[in-house]
């Protein structure tokens, strides 16, 4: 499982790369992931500090950091 999870944090972070801000929703569908492994690949980029979630009306959007 932890292999897994690395892996989906590095599709995650290569799309914020190319896409920019993106809901966790969209992110989800984009990566054709279940909500398990996407929570798990954006709690690893953030423990490591590479993006950010912020929270909006609907949901969180995540971005990666500067």
């Amino acid at each position: 499982m932890m292999s897994e999870i690395g892996i989906t944090a590095g599709k995650i972070w290569h799309y914020l790369d190319k896409n920019g801000e993106v809901t966790a929703l969209k992110l989800k569908s984009a990566l054709g992931i279940t909500n398990t492994v996407l929570y798990m690949g954006i709690g690893w980029l953030a423990r490591e500090g590479k993006i950010s979630v912020v929270e909006y009306a609907k949901g969180y959007k995540i971005l990666l950091k500067k």
